[in-house]
């Protein structure tokens, strides 16, 4: 049996009654690089909803060189995405966040305080895979002093962090949340991201667990490690405070 069979193998059926909020996903419609039509956003919700989720806290990008969109952009659509639901008859909560991408427009933001978090206070952010911002630790301070959380979004895909685990370690220590994109143990995005995912699970340094689902073809494997033993080790080892957010 490989790794992949074995993470998705079970001794018997498990619904995926062990996480019922979402914190990462891209489900507005025509926003960013995530769902790009209603229709598509509805059958990705309507997906969510089968696999046992409560509830939804969707994340479009705000990423100033890529996705110019503001709080009012993302409010605006949320609240058109929550009619359209309604319309179709799709009962789930919903609310909007953002993920934030670490450059001088954010910068301008977080010193106006002009930021769309969930929970108390938590801030989902990201940055570039291949290389840290030189000034990666004086912006967790900020965002701290600002009076957010900060939460790194898919700790596991950073590869410049791959090396050791010194990185992590030091961003641990510096009050960051992790949240874990749960398609990475599926080696959506390579085996290297999933090996890191696994060891991030294993030194139960995960915080907050995401689909980060872009497309509706991702839901099948969300469901597949749902449904798998893995998420239950998860939980073990782990503090996950998606479900204190119902």
């Amino acid at each position: 049996m490989n790794f992949l069979q074995k993470l998705f193998h079970s001794s018997k059926k498990r619904e995926p009654r062990n996480l019922k909020v979402d914190i990462h996903s891209h489900l507005l419609p025509g926003i960013d690089d995530g769902a790009k039509t209603t229709y598509e956003s509805i059958k990705m919700i309507k997906a969510y909803k089968n696999m046992g989720y409560q509830k939804l806290i969707t994340t479009p990008h705000i990423m100033w060189h890529r996705y110019k969109n503001s709080s009012e952009i993302i409010m605006e659509k949320l609240e058109y995405l929550k009619d359209a639901l309604a319309d179709h008859e799709v009962e789930i909560e919903i609310e909007a966040a953002s993920e934030y991408y670490l450059d001088e427009h954010f910068a301008k933001l977080l010193a106006k305080k002009e930021i769309l978090t969930f929970g108390e206070n938590y801030l989902l952010f990201e940055m570039s895979y291949t290389r840290a911002p030189k000034d990666l630790r004086e912006i967790v301070f900020d965002i701290e002093m600002a009076g957010y959380k900060p939460v790194l979004a898919h700790p596991e895909r950073y590869i410049f962090m791959h090396d050791g685990f010194d990185e992590y370690e030091e961003l641990k220590e510096l009050g960051v949340y992790f949240q874990l994109n749960l398609n990475s143990l599926a080696g959506q995005y390579s085996k290297n991201v999933q090996k890191i995912a696994l060891e991030l699970i294993n030194r139960r340094m995960v915080d907050f667990l995401g689909s980060d689902v872009h497309k509706l073809s991702q839901t099948e494997t969300l469901k597949k490690v749902l449904e798998s033993d893995t998420l239950q080790d998860i939980f073990k080892k782990n503090r996950i405070l998606n479900n204190t957010l119902l």
